[in-house]
């Protein structure tokens, strides 16, 4: 791609690697999370979200914009709209098998039913899903999602906004609620295992008495690689809402060989971002082990083998693991050591052999709002071949997209 002919160099800081800004123009532009890849397949094009506005959190029915922007040509255009959102990760909108099939959550206004929507970018022509969308496997023919209504009861950013009388409690362990999964050339939509399938499967694990006094919900899910398996992030919030604790569970795809991978009482240690490694079988994260910091630490997807993957290097941000497993590239809250004073974080790029590290670019993230969810996080994502990057900035008073060539830096 000759992105020069097109969009402007981003050079502060003197970047390791080629950048350019690919939202130039009206801004309020994000690309959805670290775990999928705003890229097409065939890597022309970015699917991204234009947010009507960046300084408050979504109103129930409040409308943003799909966006596609071709890297070959320039061009930028608006696909769709959509009452489907929050601040944080958008509609979830990501991409199918082809280009010719891109995903997003709505909101029907009448009756504030969520769904998903699989599209043509290319014919403008759509299908309704009965269920909603969080991540799309591999092949593109499931989606995985925990339920984006009730999201909102453990956390702000990362589901859909209804009036409140439309958001469900959980009031006991749910039967009704935990993981579901659509067929994305049907549309049809099942439970394949609820919030109490999976507390009973673990309660040997861990002593679920002291979490009577709460709540569980689901929060986030994702595929490995293969498509072979889930994690899930499933949350305890006590009822005066003052307690929050996270336990990861993975699972096959149709909801059974349920494990618990990390247990609440690991990650209250200090933790954040459970992700899969690229062979499917371990899950990477950042998470306190010893009481001296983050550490990029790995762990089986049965909880076995949890050990840090490098004892002198500092965890931070969203890290992801090359596919070629000898590279891990992550970001940093503006809030963690390693960010900049100034309200610019590093883009780091660390060898898993050598603990060698190098900040490939350094951007503003830092936005002038007080309130933690209109938060602004790069959440690098790289394309299917691992070549190219795109991560979220803050310039020019605007969320925007940017796109980096690392191909001189990984094989």
């Amino acid at each position: 791609m000759e992105l020069c002919h097109h969009f402007p160099r981003y050079n502060l800081f003197n970047p390791l690697a080629p950048v350019w800004c690919v939202t130039p123009h009206e801004g309020r532009v994000i690309h959805r999370f670290f775990d999928t890849s705003p890229f097409s397949p065939s890597g022309r094009y970015l699917a991204l979200l234009r947010l009507p506005v960046e300084d408050r959190n979504a109103l129930p029915g409040e409308t943003a914009e799909v966006v596609l922007v071709d890297l070959h040509e320039g061009t930028e255009r608006v696909l769709a709209n959509t009452r489907g959102w929050e601040i944080q990760v958008g509609a979830h909108v990501q991409w199918g098998s082809a280009d010719t099939a891109l995903y997003y959550n709505d909101v029907e206004r009448h009756g504030w039913q969520p769904h998903g929507v699989k599209m043509n970018p290319f014919t403008g022509e759509q299908q309704k899903l009965d269920g909603c969308i969080f991540m799309l496997s591999p092949d593109g023919t499931r989606a995985a999602t925990t339920c984006p209504v009730r999201a909102r009861r453990t956390q702000l950013g990362y589901g859909v906004i209804l009036p409140d009388e439309y958001v469900p409690r959980n009031r006991r362990l749910a039967e009704d609620d935990g993981l579901f999964i659509t067929d994305t050339a049907t549309g049809a939509c099942i439970l394949v295992a609820s919030l109490k399938d999976i507390v009973e499967q673990v309660r040997s694990a861990i002593d679920w008495r002291q979490y009577a006094d709460g709540e569980f919900y689901g929060f986030q899910c994702k595929w490995n690689p293969q498509g072979t398996r889930l994690l899930i992030v499933v949350r305890w919030v006590s009822n005066q809402g003052l307690q929050r604790k996270n336990h990861v569970i993975t699972m096959r795809g149709d909801g059974s060989d349920i494990h618990l991978a990390i247990p609440a009482v690991e990650w209250a240690k200090g933790g954040h971002h459970i992700n899969w490694h690229p062979d499917g079988e371990h899950l990477t994260m950042n998470l306190n082990l010893h009481g001296d910091g983050l550490r990029f630490v790995q762990v089986r997807h049965d909880g076995t083998d949890l050990h840090a993957l490098l004892d002198d290097v500092q965890g931070s941000g969203h890290p992801t693991v090359h596919r070629d497993g000898i590279h891990i590239l992550t970001d940093t809250y503006c809030g963690e050591p390693l960010a900049y004073a100034d309200g610019t974080i590093p883009l780091r790029l660390i060898d898993l052999r050598s603990g060698e590290e190098r900040e490939v670019a350094r951007m503003r993230t830092k936005v002038p709002y007080p309130d933690n969810t209109l938060r602004v996080d790069a959440h690098p994502a790289w394309d299917s071949h691992f070549r190219w990057i795109a991560f979220n900035g803050y310039a020019g008073g605007t969320r925007r997209v940017y796109v980096a060539d690392f191909s001189t830096l990984v094989g």
